[in-house]
């Protein structure tokens, strides 16, 4: 289920015939939206870094004008190059982990899942995250979990992973979970949020270099936005949403159209818990000065 696809398509100002990038194409969600609002004459191109994100978008629109790459959105000029286009009107970047992915017990990005502590959202590159917690040093995986999570009990956690793979190796995510939720002291009320769920970002944004991707994107993206053209970034935790806010506040590159950041109302968070944690900014492409 997209995320404020009505406040996407709104600050995006998409019209008839417009070329438009959805970065991070997950379940397709807001492809089709950005297909219904380009019309006939438009264009859109999906990426995602997934395999079975784009074999899935393939075959559901199949016989539409979308083009679809497997790629890193840090990567949309070498995608766009690839397509033949130079200049875009918009792109959007839905940074979070889709519902999808959520729902693959094989890659372990849910608490239940019996599958491998995997966490990558391409499979055949980098290093899964079961690998990552077998080898790191008790102050290494504390930091990461730290910096990453923003978990305040990150040396409690990781003091536990690491006696505990003295026994046997972690791999499972429900193994791992339970492990980590061993480790934080229960709350009174007991809280919403699942006890693992810093940890288990922090590892995500490590294995796939999430923090590293986005701030390369927003570099890059410019480049290939024609004056004018809007980036619309959807952000689900502090850390995605300052490098975004930051980004937006260069004036020579960005007019930031969303002095603070637009969040679900109350009626999509009750469709779509997911919504919660969403914020959207979006910004307008200054003419590049000379």
């Amino acid at each position: 289920m997209s995320v404020m696809p009505a406040e996407v398509l709104s600050c995006l100002a998409i019209t008839p015939g417009s070329c438009v990038v959805d970065g991070t194409l997950g379940g397709g969600g807001h492809t089709r939206l950005l297909l219904e609002a380009v019309g006939p004459t438009g264009r859109v191109i999906a990426i995602d870094r997934d395999p079975a994100a784009i074999a899935r978008g393939a075959e559901e629109m199949a016989g539409s004008p979308v083009r679809f790459a497997q790629a890193n959105f840090r990567d949309v000029p070498e995608v766009l190059d690839a397509v033949g286009v130079g200049q875009v009107d918009a792109v959007l970047l839905d940074v979070g982990m889709s519902s999808d992915q959520l729902a693959d017990r094989d890659r372990g990005f849910s608490f239940e899942s019996d599958g491998p502590l995997d966490l990558r959202f391409d499979p055949t590159e980098g290093e899964p995250a079961w690998r990552l917690v077998s080898r790191l040093r008790v102050e290494t995986l504390a930091d990461l979990i730290y910096e990453f999570g923003e978990e305040r009990f990150s040396r409690r956690i990781a003091r536990r992973i690491v006696d505990a793979r003295k026994s046997a190796p972690i791999h499972s995510a429900r193994e791992f979970a339970r492990l980590v939720a061993s480790a934080v002291p229960r709350q009174n009320p007991p809280s919403r949020i699942h006890p693992a769920t810093r940890t288990f970002q922090a590892l995500r944004i490590a294995v796939n270099e999430e923090l590293k991707s986005l701030r390369i994107a927003l570099e890059r993206i410019p480049t290939r936005l024609a004056p004018g053209g809007r980036l619309a970034v959807i952000s689900f935790h502090s850390l995605e949403d300052r490098l975004v806010k930051e980004a937006f506040r260069s004036r020579q590159t960005w007019e930031c159209l969303t002095r603070s950041p637009l969040v679900a109302s109350d009626e999509e968070i009750g469709r779509n818990p997911r919504s919660r944690s969403a914020k959207l900014r979006v910004a307008s492409r200054r003419p590049p000065v000379g």
